[in-house]
């Protein structure tokens, strides 16, 4: 006796009534998003759908005929890992993410050991380069050290629709501009800082000290979050700390922070009350007067030492407008010195030779999209890397003249626009002032609110969770 296989009529007619309203419901959120994704290459995943949901000519739960219990219980737990990692993956890549906030660089607006929750769609979400990833994993496995993504097939930059699009003042999180090269063993300070001044060919003949050089695709790059200052089209400056754009100063963020030297009465030292009433973490908090090696420092700021040689104790860490007021009010303080922005280095471009520092900064124009530059040997180091890496050029200066993929020119087009990013905790952020500015297609999201808040420095029963932190809007903050 044979037996045939039901016809397609047969399949259909035996399929329950359920079964076809979830496959409808199925294949409607599909054709959504695939219409929202703009590729319509991936439809033919309709017919994959229609027979997991209604056909079954291919055994797609095989496993679960199996006899054997032993089989049941581990194809079950693979089951259930393979749908939640293909979960995962598509929830952090056009959803949401989490972030944890490792530096100090967005104190006292966001602290170390908050945890985000961060929108993708606030923007619109990007179609991934690398989309054949390991989920929750930025670009390296721990432990391991390999990496967590394959490199083919890669996809050109596209942005879904979003719910709107990045505002000054927004706090963003985005890609690092400056890790599309990495020194695998130094990746702090950026390969191209590294290169400055050590020589990118000492880089690569040191491999014991800086590791293999790699390339990260811009996906794969660290995520850094900062808050944008200046927009596209805009003229960017700082003098003596404070923004201008367009000529007009900018509101500061009220929790901005600048750095001081603070110096007491003789005798006197801060308490842990002193810290925790100014909000200065324990990280943050340096005694330079018991330091020799901010000896000449302190008096060319114009500290005074005793006829020993000795200071008074004087402190060093970074205020808020209000804890800065609180600090003039305490009897004991007997001087207050800002720290200069010269102690922060050569601020972007490396080598540039005008003088710009944290402090004084620009001006700058902040390339918008369509927009064209008229290049000249002095803009040449500032654009140069959003012409030849963000925007993937051949981009040459030699001989007085320029070249945009062999071809001479005197203009450039951009294609992108771009960002200026800073920290609120002005004087310890590594920012744009530090590596220049940030292309749209690093955008990730946009932090929405604290889910979680963990003070290193405080004990399980003092404070350790920051409670009134929890659930708060980051916008509140």
């Amino acid at each position: 006796m044979s037996f045939s296989s039901p016809s397609l009529k047969e399949r259909l007619l035996a399929v329950k009534k359920t079964r076809w309203i979830r496959f409808g419901v199925a294949a409607l959120l599909f054709i959504l998003f695939t219409i929202w994704l703009g590729n319509y290459y991936i439809l033919p995943l309709l017919i994959v759908m229609a027979d997991m949901y209604l056909t079954h000519y291919v055994p797609w739960t095989f496993w679960k005929r199996s006899k054997n219990t032993t089989v049941l219980r581990v194809m079950e737990w693979v089951d259930a890992i393979v749908y939640a990692l293909v979960a995962v993956y598509l929830i952090n890549i056009f959803l949401f993410q989490n972030y944890k906030i490792p530096t100090s660089s967005l104190e006292k607006s966001l602290l170390v050991g908050d945890y985000l929750f961060v929108s993708k769609l606030s923007y619109g979400p990007r179609v991934p380069n690398t989309p054949l990833s390991f989920p929750l994993v930025q670009n390296t496995f721990p432990v391991l050290n390999i990496k967590s993504y394959v490199e083919w097939p890669s996809w050109p930059y596209h942005r879904l629709a979003g719910l709107g699009k990045v505002q000054r003042g927004d706090i963003v999180v985005f890609n690092f501009p400056a890790g599309d090269t990495v020194a695998v063993r130094v990746p702090n300070p950026d390969y191209y800082t590294l290169a400055h001044y050590v020589g990118r060919e000492a880089l690569k003949r040191n491999k014991e000290q800086f590791g293999e050089i790699v390339y990260r695709p811009v996906d794969r790059r660290e995520n850094y979050v900062k808050r944008c200052v200046g927009m596209p089209g805009d003229t960017f400056e700082i003098r003596d700390n404070q923004v201008y754009v367009d000529g007009r100063e900018l509101e500061n963020p009220r929790n901005i922070q600048f750095n001081y030297f603070v110096m007491l009465q003789p005798g006197y030292r801060f308490a842990e009350k002193q810290f925790r009433e100014l909000g200065v973490s324990v990280d943050d908090r340096l005694l330079v007067s018991a330091d020799r090696a901010w000896y000449d420092d302190l008096l060319a700021l114009g500290f005074m030492p005793d006829s020993d040689g000795a200071f008074p104790s004087i402190y060093h860490f970074p205020l808020t407008p209000e804890a800065l007021a609180r600090v003039k009010k305490y009897p004991y303080v007997s001087k207050i010195v800002q720290e200069p922005g010269a102690f922060g280095g050569e601020a972007y471009p490396l080598g540039y030779g005008k003088g710009w520092t944290r402090a004084d900064f620009g001006p700058l124009w902040i390339p918008r999209g369509g927009d064209t530059l008229r290049l000249t040997a002095e803009n040449y180091p500032l654009y140069v890397r959003a012409i030849r890496d963000h925007e993937g050029n051949r981009f040459e200066y030699r001989d007085g003249r320029f070249f945009i993929n062999g071809e001479e020119t005197d203009t450039y087009r951009f294609k992108m626009d771009y960002y200026m990013m800073l920290g609120d905790n002005r004087d310890n952020s590594a920012d744009s002032r530090f590596w220049g500015l940030v292309p749209e297609d690093h955008i990730v999201g946009k932090p929405l609110f604290v889910w979680l808040s963990i003070d290193k420095d405080r004990g399980w029963f003092d404070g350790h969770i920051r409670w009134n932190r929890l659930f708060r809007p980051v916008s509140s903050l």
